[in-house]
């Protein structure tokens, strides 16, 4: 791969970040874009909600000297195609299942509803021998909010995108909790000025928080979807690990507890100071190096 120093040809689909981009072709035609990192045994990440492969770039480099890194865009983002008219948590399996087929790699990282899909993909793809799972916002007994889904869709359908973010966030109890208590109205125009200012900042082919925006109501469908499975997952043979951060919101430490308690090879650490957005990069509040710690760990 091309390191930049100029001995080297560097090939048309990797990028100046030592990365490659590729592609495959999930069950039903569409296309599922992805960059690979490093050399090794083969790893694939999979992104939360309001995220893309790029946030977890400083991720996959930290794991690239011991691994290769598989870092998807999942269906509505970036190099991937739409989600399309019948999509479930099936089509995201599918997604997963093509794309592990296709490398041989056998070790699955979810955050978030990224973690929602990977719980599901352990229980139907052998394939996946270890799985890491980061805060899925698993409900049981009625744990995870889901409520704040129906304003989110109708401020998105009136275009009021900053406003279907702030309730995105208040709803599921994202961001610090001084911000939460603010205004609606106050969050709003907050979330419009950031949103402004990152499209000024944009590179080509960044994915900002516009283009992401809509694409949260297909996490919300997860949730739903996914919701009061948890005796399910009694039967999936893999070895898991459950991270989470203290700081994050308790539905999400609930769900790792249910999860504790039924899976039958399981391991759970807690990141002490960390929250839901531990996994990304540090420019977004993340703490990538400590979690490539826990992965090294367990991949190994």
């Amino acid at each position: 791969m091309q390191t930049n120093s100029g001995s080297v040809q560097t090939p048309a689909n990797v990028a100046p970040g030592h990365y490659i981009l590729d592609s495959v072709t999930s069950k039903d035609g569409t296309t599922i874009g992805y960059r690979q990192f490093g050399h090794g045994p083969g790893v694939v990440i999979l992104h939360g909600a309001m995220s893309s492969s790029q946030t977890h770039q400083q991720l996959a480099e930290a794991l690239a000297d011991a691994f290769t890194v598989y870092v998807v865009d999942r269906r509505g983002r970036d190099l991937s195609g739409p989600h399309g008219r019948d999509y479930s948590i099936q089509k995201e399996v599918e997604d997963l299942d093509a794309l592990l087929t296709k490398t041989g790699a056998h070790n699955v990282f979810g955050v978030s509803s990224g973690a929602l899909i990977s719980l599901r993909s352990t229980l139907a793809l052998p394939t996946i021998h270890k799985a890491v799972l980061f805060e899925p916002p698993l409900s049981i007994n009625g744990s995870a909010p889901t409520a704040w889904l129906t304003r989110y869709d109708k401020e998105i359908a009136q275009g009021k995108v900053a406003a279907a973010l702030v309730t995105g966030m208040k709803g599921a109890q994202m961001g610090p909790a001084l911000f939460r208590a603010m205004p609606h109205r106050l969050l709003e125009l907050f979330t419009n000025m950031a949103m402004t200012r990152e499209d000024k900042k944009a590179k080509d082919g960044d994915v900002t928080w516009r283009m992401l925006a809509s694409a949260l109501h297909y996490d919300g469908q997860l949730l739903v979807e996914m919701a009061e499975t948890l005796e399910s997952f009694r039967g999936i043979g893999a070895e898991v690990l459950l991270l989470g951060g203290s700081k994050s919101p308790n539905y999400l430490k609930f769900a790792l507890d249910g999860l504790e308690k039924v899976l039958p090879h399981v391991s759970r650490v807690t990141l002490t100071g960390m929250n839901h957005g531990g996994a990304g990069n540090s420019n977004m509040g993340g703490q990538p190096e400590q979690v490539a710690q826990q992965l090294r760990k367990f991949f190994a």
